[in-house]
């Protein structure tokens, strides 16, 4: 059975993803099989997660997919390894707004998984005792195992600061001296993907493992963790609950500039009896023989305009599927790629829309209604969702908004097979739709 910690901090930018990283492959590298997981809906850190672990980056959403499904996608992620090292979000408690659902303190209590504190300590010394003091006792059903101190200034710092969690009565798993060589590009939706940082993204997970292995006890956040509770794992098959004649191919766009999918996606439409091919629209210049329907993730396809206008033969190939009426469900960067011109510059024209950059960054989880019937959902169905992008598109006209929400505007496109949003949405907590989606294409 696996056991599970969670690598959680006070607040962004404390360094979680150094340590949590650092762990996964510092781990791997002495032989321990790991599982990486990744609280709520970050589609980057787990790129670096898999690079890692030499396993999926998974997602763990209490709001995406309910909190009755975490514990079965942990001991499905998980399945053949030794540890499970979840990466929290934000700070310890931060969540949703106003209610705080989905917080990394949330996803520990439903695992029964430990925390291991990351603390950035610049600025601080004795106060580090009060700091984590109110971390501990704020939510006594929460266990928070261990510390670990992050850009330690010196030895006669580390040494103060260790009196201090001494004094709130939490041992100190490690200490990392501070350090700028660590440091990944960052846009404005975080870090540069794995993807596109190329040789560079395994440089800096090789940073961080033995930045890792030389400054935190490693047998120490082994036996910290906690195991799994009992269940069933999620299943694929069970979840779906289809199988489609045929075995009819899907194109799941993929490669640098579309990054932001959920592993849990390809194994639902695998499980519907479909055949997911990966497509690379920097590289492949035509969509799978037989192709009978289109996913569209999310990503970067801004930084990557050029290349994909260039690709003409791959931008008629989407075009002419999608007006043939085969199912094509889109998301985000997945919408900007299909409408007619992206930062103005041409793209797909399957939207009649242009893509325009916003004035400010759009966020946040959304209690989606679909306002149309489509490939993915029936009207009236509720769906969650969440939004996080700087873009516009406004329809020019034919075709009926995606999704409706308290609030908000009416939002996306449906459009004959088309479902296209600025919408995230998780697969595993909404099945139905990837077996809708799959019942189309073998249609």
């Amino acid at each position: 059975m696996s056991r599970a910690l969670v690598v959680a901090a006070p607040a962004s930018g404390s360094g979680k993803t150094t340590v949590a990283t650092g762990l996964m492959a510092a781990l791997r590298r002495r032989g321990t099989a790991v599982a990486p997981f990744k609280v709520g809906p970050d589609y980057i850190d787990p790129g670096y997660h898999a690079l890692a672990a030499g396993r999926p980056g998974r997602n763990l959403d209490p709001v995406l997919v309910g909190t009755d499904r975490i514990v079965p996608l942990a001991r499905h992620g998980s399945a053949g390894a030794e540890v499970a090292v979840v990466e929290g979000v934000m700070g310890l408690f931060d969540g949703r707004i106003p209610d705080g659902a989905g917080s990394t303190a949330e996803v520990a209590a439903l695992l029964g998984a430990p925390v291991l504190l990351v603390v950035d300590c610049r600025g601080q010394s004795r106060s580090l005792a009060a700091l984590l003091h109110g971390f501990r006792s704020f939510d006594p059903a929460l266990r928070i195992g261990g510390v670990v101190l992050n850009r330690v200034g010196s030895d006669r710092h580390e040494e103060v600061l260790r009196a201090a969690a001494d004094e709130a009565g939490l041992p100190v798993l490690g200490a990392l001296p501070r350090r700028d060589a660590l440091a990944v590009p960052s846009r404005h939706l975080g870090l540069v993907t794995a993807a596109e940082h190329g040789a560079a993204a395994h440089a800096a997970v090789d940073a961080m493992a033995e930045l890792v292995a030389a400054h935190v006890d490693l047998d120490a956040v082994v036996a910290l963790a906690a195991p799994l509770p009992d269940g069933p794992a999620w299943s694929p098959a069970d979840a779906v609950r289809t199988e489609v004649p045929g075995s009819p191919v899907v194109a799941v766009l993929g490669g640098p500039a579309f990054t932001f999918g959920y592993t849990e996606h390809v194994e639902l439409l695998a499980a519907a009896g479909v055949q997911p091919v990966v497509v690379d629209p920097l590289r492949d210049t035509a969509l799978p023989a037989g192709t009978r329907g289109l996913v569209l993730p999310g990503g970067f396809p801004e930084e990557h305009v050029a290349e994909l206008a260039a690709n003409a033969a791959l931008l008629a190939a989407v075009r002419e599927l999608a007006t043939s009426g085969a199912p094509v469900h889109a998301e985000c960067g997945g919408l900007l790629y299909l409408c007619e011109t992206l930062d103005g510059t041409p793209m797909c024209g399957v939207i009649p829309a242009a893509a325009t950059r916003a004035e400010r960054l759009t966020l946040g989880y959304r209690d989606a209604v679909a306002l149309a019937d489509s490939v993915l959902h029936p009207a009236g169905a509720r769906v969650p969702g969440h939004e996080f992008h700087r873009w516009s598109a406004t329809p020019r006209a034919g075709a009926a908004p995606a999704w409706g929400w308290r609030g908000g505007d009416p939002e996306g496109f449906v459009a004959g097979g088309v479902h296209a949003s600025f919408l995230h949405t998780h697969p595993a907590g909404d099945p139905a739709a990837v077996a809708r989606f799959a019942r189309s294409a073998g249609g």
